[in-house]
């Protein structure tokens, strides 16, 4: 049903589900909670939700902050993207460190992204559609970000499209976590 891999960032995985091509199109299955359960991923989500971006968006790095922090699980259904991780964590083996995933519309792949990740993604193509299955709701209050450019990671775009929240975002040598 799922494969799952483990990312460099502990506790986040790519899960692979099989995809059901015929005639008429594709069938992707997303969450499957005995699978879920099985390997201690959390499948009960209060929000989800979707963003449709141009090429060379860059939307991120989001996240909030304890108590209404949340885990994620993100797919791609239209384009492609480069989905970014940034471990926020200072218990954390991989505290600081940060990975990518190439995701792409039809490829069965989702993100599951753990408590205490900052996470963005730069759309690789006009009109990509990145969905989002959150576990707590959104609080406003709780409602951060790290500023893009300040982590340690190349995007591979020269001028990004960013949102004015996103640009206003802390350092990462300027945060204090929370987590």
């Amino acid at each position: 049903m799922f494969e799952l891999q483990s990312l460099p960032i502990s506790g986040a995985f790519v899960l692979t589900s099989r995809v059901l091509r015929d005639d008429r199109g594709d069938f992707h299955k997303t969450v499957y909670a005995p699978f879920f359960e099985q390997h201690g991923l959390c499948w009960s989500f209060a929000e989800q939700f979707y963003s449709v971006s141009k090429k060379d968006v860059i939307r991120g790095l989001h996240f909030q902050k304890p108590p209404y922090d949340h885990v994620k699980l993100i797919h791609c259904s239209a384009g492609r993207a480069v989905d970014v991780l940034l471990d926020l964590r200072p218990q954390s083996s991989t505290y600081g460190q940060c990975t990518d995933v190439k995701i792409e519309a039809h490829d069965g792949r989702s993100i599951y992204i753990p408590k205490g990740i900052a996470h963005g993604f730069h759309a690789l193509a006009d009109n990509t559609t990145i969905h989002y299955s959150v576990s707590t709701s959104y609080e406003p209050s709780a409602d951060q970000g790290i500023l893009w450019n300040s982590i340690p990671y190349d995007w591979g775009v020269m001028n990004p499209i960013l949102s004015n929240r996103d640009e206003t975002f802390p350092k990462l040598k300027d945060f204090k976590s929370p987590f």
